[in-house]
């Protein structure tokens, strides 16, 4: 990856961290859309900024049959979600598609797949955007372990998803509790329901329920990932890797 595409992932990188932590600190209670308030307006600007930025600095790296398949990432992503966020199952399944890429191009193709999927996503259901930086973070965290040997053998697999589940979870809770209240999901909502019943406070409630649902889930998704990853031929991933290019070419 040149130096210039290196800074414009890492801008990109850093401002959806920002509009994460803009979030998590403003805690807006009134979100129904996209344009529906000033806090929303500035989380779309921020989420689709970097994401434009990270789009910049990937793109130019992949082969045109890898960016081909980042649409057909984000249409699963969204198909799952929606209908798994339908039923009554504590689990997501909207990162399949995002750990297809991280697995074939790498962490930044990830990162950028992920955040872009949230974005495409709000388009029709406004509620996934404010989850941009946990699916991002996915992304990059996906290729990262995955670069190092996660998909070597099932149990590591399955265990490098559980870890990540973890993190992306502690992302995702303040979001959920502070935007949503806990409820962005039917199965979800209802283990949220469950702990606030024992007595917890919501971000507490959230926060174990992100804790249950998101290290089985990031298994779950790893796991189709690695099957689908090892059925292909090799010559296939890689001819979708990305283009080695010089680091000391701007």
């Amino acid at each position: 990856m040149s130096r210039s595409s290196k800074i414009s992932v890492a801008f990109g990188g850093l401002l959806i961290a920002a509009t994460w932590l803009y979030l998590v600190l403003v805690r807006p209670t009134d979100w129904e859309s996209v344009g529906g308030s000033t806090e929303a307006l500035i989380t779309l600007v921020g989420y689709v900024a970097g994401t434009i930025a990270l789009l910049v600095g990937v793109l130019p790296t992949l082969p045109a049959r890898t960016i081909a398949i980042i649409p057909v990432a984000l249409v699963l992503n969204i198909l799952l979600g929606q209908a798994t966020g339908s039923f009554v199952i504590p689990l997501y399944l909207d990162a399949v598609g995002t750990v297809l890429v991280a697995a074939l191009a790498g962490p930044s193709a990830g990162l950028a797949t992920g955040a872009l999927s949230s974005v495409v996503w709000a388009l029709f259901n406004p509620l996934a955007l404010p989850f941009a930086a946990g699916s991002a973070l996915t992304g990059w965290l996906t290729g990262v372990v995955i670069k190092k040997g996660a998909f070597k053998n099932i149990f590591a697999t399955i265990i490098s998803g559980a870890v990540i589940g973890l993190i992306t979870g502690a992302v995702a809770a303040p979001v959920a509790a502070f935007v949503y209240g806990g409820t962005a999901g039917v199965g979800t909502g209802a283990v949220v329901s469950l702990f606030r019943e024992m007595g917890n406070s919501l971000l507490a409630s959230v926060t174990w329920q992100s804790f249950i649902s998101d290290p089985l889930d990031k298994a779950i998704v790893m796991l189709i990932v690695f099957v689908v990853v090892k059925s292909l031929p090799k010559r296939t991933t890689r001819a979708l890797a990305p283009q080695r290019v010089p680091e000391d070419v701007a």
